[in-house]
């Protein structure tokens, strides 16, 4: 099965396991690895989503068989689509751990995460253009919303590779790290957020979503909105006890 899922006290750990084709998914592999993020979406034991790749790399995007697609390209993208819909949709945090190649749809992929760890051999590429297509996958929507649109231009017009470090400087990358301690740097982030208060957490990845398509005054009617939830919730009252206890808080969402 390319698209594996293991649960690990909170965190759900889904590995691209397709290792002879660098984890390039096919539709129907798109197709399981939405059912894995629907069914994540409403497990409330899974409270952080850790995405990893097998072997030399993290996804080398979509393999559609070379050519041109027998079905009509609406078709065959629906699919793989809806599985970049469920992880834009996914309440739960998101940590991409990156190493080597994320091209094409691996790109969105990790660009559609909340946190990219990358390891210092990964590589980035908008690969899109280089074979003749334009972006798909979320990239055109994703991309101008972190690098700002000149910047997604270059990236997406020349379908250049960048390295770790340059993805970094560009706030793609979270943080780059040794290849060696690329598992156990993305799983402490994983760890945090899964320790984190789940609903205020989930609250935070809608607001920040919608920012660059609300006005001030909208978002500030979301934010109060999103605030009249919070403060009903045990988790804000445990933070708030174990400030006072000087203790960690244990948040339970709800």
């Amino acid at each position: 099965m390319p698209i594996l899922l293991k649960r690990d006290n909170g965190i759900a750990h889904v590995t691209l396991d397709r290792p002879e084709r660098r984890n390039a998914l096919t539709a129907d592999d798109f197709a399981h690895l939405r059912e894995t993020f629907d069914e994540i979406a409403v497990t409330a034991t899974d409270r952080a989503v850790l995405i990893t790749g097998t072997g030399q790399g993290f996804c080398a995007g979509a393999d559609l068989g070379g050519g041109r697609p027998a079905e009509h390209p609406t078709t065959v993208m629906r699919p793989i689509n809806d599985a970049f819909r469920a992880l834009h949709r996914l309440p739960q945090p998101t940590v991409a751990a990156v190493h080597g190649a994320a091209f094409g749809a691996g790109m969105s992929l990790a660009l559609g995460c909340d946190i990219v760890i990358a390891a210092d051999d990964a590589l980035f590429s908008q690969i899109f253009v280089r074979r003749g297509l334009s972006p798909d996958t979320g990239s055109s929507w994703l991309l101008p919303r972190i690098v700002g649109l000149h910047t997604a231009k270059r990236l997406a017009l020349l379908g250049d590779t960048i390295t770790a470090d340059q993805a970094r400087a560009l706030g793609i990358v979270t943080e780059v790290t040794p290849t060696a301690h690329l598992a156990e740097t993305a799983t402490a982030y994983a760890r945090r957020l899964a320790d984190g208060p789940p609903i205020a957490l989930a609250l935070t990845k809608r607001l920040l979503d919608a920012a660059s398509t609300t006005g001030f005054d909208e978002a500030l009617d979301a934010e109060a909105a999103a605030t009249a939830i919070n403060v009903a919730t045990d988790d804000m009252a445990e933070a708030f006890t174990a400030f006072t206890e000087k203790r960690p808080p244990v948040f339970r969402g709800r």
